[in-house]
């Protein structure tokens, strides 16, 4: 018996043997489908032959300067009587939206065609397996409505027990009806029947427990030939988003009320939005001079802006419930006080910290109170901006997707995203370059140190590197000099305005030839900005003005010699008997919110911009403040000075220029 029960227990193990190896190989099959394999991209696929799909066609940004150009220099294309940086410019005409990709989810894209159909589906897989819960199609209807396009945005986020997202269809067919109104409604009403209404099948809601269902419903109008060109821009529902958090939603784009969830607790409420026609951000005219040589900069620092709304920090304000709203509304009253020519957010626009999960939902309203104004702005990155949600180099998608913004990406080659130069020019004909900005990425965290006790937390900032000293000596190198001080164009086609500026001007007697004054961004602090400081040779006093030592230094321990290497090296001439003066005359830091002092070393004033934010930490006592640069007399002089939440002007002094500390004499 015992011999015939080890027979049986064998012949078991044996039919054991097909079913797992079947299950085996269908799991291997899955793996290679949906993650293994990356078909090659022959030529049908990397043209995306037919109407359904297309390549991105638009100008090179050399095509676009010779087209709307003439010579270096010339102005033959500016009207008489019109300043040169107020001609229009024509690059928001250059991508042809009919080149457009039409089964790709991209919503910043400016798409003018339309949607065909709108589909609500629940998936239990992630989204590396969403093709198995997309809605049913065949070739037939891709080819007449187009094919499902997945919103890429989880209804179900914060709550549900699966996920559920929004589809659509985009065709460019002109006979077929489009989408041209959106409407949520429960379960018990519906649209009017008098027009073509459809329900999508599954409630927004599906999954989440105690909250009633919500149906999505798309009303279908006229066909593209029936349209016209106003209809088009007016009725057409170009684009479906969600967005997260109460806030307003992205440019372009409007609410679908009521909202998807109810913000209470950690649950931020959702939000459909859609966009109607094409709706491209304005560009920011180029920096310039005003004709009496004044250019203002503000700097706007550790914003820490989240998608919920929370309390105040450290603040004495009471009630202080919605930080982030708080935060702009101190922010737009200061720019109405003040005028920048340029706003600079120095970093931190995002708190990070689990809070900025959708980098969409917080850029949608962090310059609001600046875009709303019309002024140029510009950002760098902080350490929390890449802490959570989207990584850099989407991010910085998303910023050159907002209304006059001025960022760019920089060079790939350099350690991190967003080193780049700006130039700011004379008001008269000549365009002269009198300013430069250097904006760099001073990273987040270093890798490589981690706090065992602290769930693997890096502990250490990250610093400049080799790469970026590199760079930033390459493009200081490639600056022109100029004659300094500089004198505007006495040209007759502006008056008497020019005579009467340059006999007004102060400049020093003796001229020279020099690269304009140079002033940097970024957001991590050098070790040197805690260094001994200059003394004034006449007073004897330490050159250090401001708070400091409310808090620990924020300066990373690492050091590749950013300030020796490279602001120390660029001169602002080559010519040895032109003394020590260095290019970059003023550096501007975030990073630490009690820290708003300017202290000048070796030459190079080193400021910090202090807490301008509710919703970042700070000190009981310490009022909000935002650091203001006025750069006048065509560049020559700059002057700094704070003004904070209860309009009070701190630290006015002048860091460069006429008025001025006698010019460090030193050496390295």
């Amino acid at each position: 018996m015992a011999g015939f029960s080890v027979f049986r227990f064998f012949r078991f193990l044996r039919s054991l043997c097909a079913p797992i190896t079947a299950c085996i190989g269908f799991s291997c099959l899955l793996a290679f489908i949906f993650i293994l394999y990356q078909p090659t991209p022959g030529p049908g696929i990397v043209q995306k032959l037919g109407w359904q799909s297309w390549d991105l066609i638009s100008m090179t940004d050399a095509q676009v300067e010779e087209s709307t150009h003439t010579s270096a220099g010339s102005v033959a294309t500016v009207p008489e009587g019109v300043d040169w940086w107020n001609v229009s410019k024509p690059q928001d005409n250059t991508i042809d939206a009919a080149s457009l990709p039409l089964d790709e989810y991209a919503p910043l894209l400016p798409h003018d065609t339309g949607l065909s159909e709108i589909s609500v589906q629940r998936c239990m897989f992630g989204p590396f397996m969403a093709q198995l819960c997309y809605p049913p199609s065949t070739p037939e209807q891709d080819a007449i409505k187009g094919k499902w396009v997945r919103v890429n945005k989880d209804l179900n986020r914060q709550s549900g027990l699966w996920h559920l997202n929004i589809y659509y269809r985009r065709t460019r067919r002109l006979d077929i009806p489009l989408v041209a109104e959106l409407k949520l409604l429960p379960d018990s009403q519906s649209p009017p029947s008098t027009e073509k209404w459809i329900k999508t099948s599954r409630s927004i809601r599906d999954g989440v427990s105690g909250e009633p269902p919500l149906y999505l419903w798309y009303r279908t109008g006229k066909t593209v030939r029936e349209m016209t060109t106003q209809e088009k821009q007016e009725d057409l529902i170009t684009e479906l988003d969600v967005l997260y958090g109460a806030d307003r939603p992205w440019y372009g784009f409007d609410k679908l009320e009521p909202s998807v969830t109810i913000e209470s607790g950690r649950v931020s409420s959702e939000w459909i939005t859609y966009r109607k026609g094409v709706k491209r951000p304005p560009a920011a005219p180029p920096l310039h001079f005003s004709h009496d040589g004044r250019f203002k900069i503000l700097q706007v620092a550790d914003l820490h802006f989240s998608i919920a709304h929370t309390d105040c920090k450290d603040s004495l304000l009471s009630p202080c419930k919605d930080s982030d709203n708080l935060t702009s509304t101190l922010l737009g009253h200061i720019l109405d006080e003040e005028k920048p020519d340029l706003v600079v957010f120095t970093g931190d626009q995002l708190n990070g910290q689990g809070t900025t999960w959708d980098t969409k939902s917080v850029f949608a309203k962090f310059a609001v109170a600046v875009t709303e104004r019309r002024i140029p702005w510009t950002a760098v990155f902080g350490n929390h901006d890449d802490e959570d949600g989207a990584f850099k180099d989407e991010q910085m998608k998303l910023l050159q997707a907002l209304p006059y913004n001025l960022v760019e990406r920089g060079p790939k080659d350099v350690h991190g995203v967003g080193n780049y130069v700006l130039k700011v020019k004379s008001a008269d004909p000549s365009k002269t370059h009198l300013l430069t900005l250097y904006f760099l990425d001073s990273g987040s965290y270093s890798k490589g140190y981690f706090d065992w006790l602290g769930w693997f937390r890096p502990t250490e900032y990250d610093y400049l590197h080799q790469s970026q000293i590199n760079w930033f000596l390459q493009e200081s190198g490639s600056i022109n000099s100029i004659e300094r001080p500089f004198s505007p164009d006495t040209a007759k086609d502006l008056g008497v305005l020019w005579e009467r500026q340059s006999a007004d001007q102060l400049t020093p007697e003796t001229r020279k030839l020099a690269k304009p004054n140079a002033m940097m961004f970024f957001h991590i602090p050098l070790q040197e900005s805690y260094s001994q400081p200059d003394k004034d040779t006449h007073t004897g006093a330490s050159l250090d003005v401001g708070l400091r030592g409310l808090e620990p230094k924020g300066a990373a321990k690492k050091n590749e010699g950013f300030f020796e290497k490279a602001l120390l090296a660029a001169m602002e001439s080559e010519h040895l008997a032109k003394g020590s003066a260095r290019e970059v005359k003023v550096v501007g830091n975030g990073h630490c919110h009690l820290t708003e002092n300017c202290r000048r070393v070796k030459g190079v004033w080193l400021c910090f911009g202090g807490g301008g934010s509710y919703s970042g930490y700070s000190k009981i006592g310490f009022d909000k403040r935002f650091r203001v640069y006025d750069v006048y007399d065509y560049g020559e002089t700059i002057r700094t000075y704070k003004r904070t939440e209860k309009d009070v002007i701190l630290d006015e002094m002048i860091l460069v220029g006429r008025g001025a500390a006698p010019a460090y004499t030193g050496r390295r």
